[in-house]
This record gives C-alpha cells, sequence and structure tokens, in this order.
C-alpha cells in the first residue's frame, strides 16, 4: 500500500524535488498545497497519511496552517520543511504538533528515513 502524501510548499521546484525523492520510494502524492490555506483545504478533502509543511509560506504559513490541521485532526502526521537557521520556529511547531522535520536543501535519505519514522509510529 502506497503511503499518501501532501505536500505544501510555495515554491514549484521544491514540491517537485520532494516528488523526485517520495515516488521513487513508493509514495503516493495526491495533491500539492502553494500555501497554508491550500494546504488546510486539501488535508480536509483529502486526508493524507502525511503531510510536508513548508515553514514560510504566503497568506498562511505552516506554523498556522499545522495548528488549523491539527485542531481538526489531532493524529494528523506534519513532518516540517525547514531551512537551516530556523530552529526556533521548528521548535514552535514541534509544541503545535508537528511529528519531524526535514531540512532545506533535501538530502533524499534523511527525508525519506524521517518520513518513515514518523509513519511508523
Amino acid at each position: 500500500m502506497g503511503k499518501k502524501v501532501l505536500i505544501a510548499d510555495d515554491s514549484r521546484f521544491m514540491r517537485m524535488l520532494l516528488k523526485n525523492i517520495l515516488i521513487p520510494a513508493g509514495y503516493e502524492i495526491v495533491g500539492e498545497a502553494e500555501d497554508g490555506v491550500e494546504a488546510i483545504e486539501h488535508y480536509r478533502k483529502l486526508r493524507p497519511d502525511l503531510v510536508t509543511m513548508d515553514i514560510i509560506m504566503p497568506n498562511l504559513g505552516g506554523l498556522e496552517a499545522l495548528k488549523g490541521i491539527i485542531s481538526e485532526d489531532p493524529g494528523a502526521k506534519v513532518v516540517m520543511c525547514t531551512a537551516l537557521g530556523q530552529e526556533d520556529k521548528v521548535r514552535e511547531a514541534v509544541i503545535h504538533g508537528a511529528r519531524g522535520y526535514i531540512v532545506k536543501p533535501f538530502k533524499a535519505e534523511r527525508v525519506r528515513q524521517e518520513l518513515e519514522k514518523v509513519l511508523s509510529k
């Protein structure tokens, strides 16, 4: 069974990079969101097994979208995507329910390990 993933990132390039890492590893990308508003809407409709969520996005940022998803589904598995130097935001995200994080630039093996760890819990 493929693991269903929603990718939320305002960068088309970053979404493509994640897809190129995840699809060959057996993940099914069920949706993509360009901002936090879309991420929450897509989560409601698609109910993916996992969400990768960029921290910095327009309209509604990743932290706010995380809070919105967790308030509707406390069991949601959200992994934050962060650039180096955003440790405070990552800590805040974990406090608000993020299950893990991956650091840009993405390293394929690290991404797969983190998602597997989160999904196995």
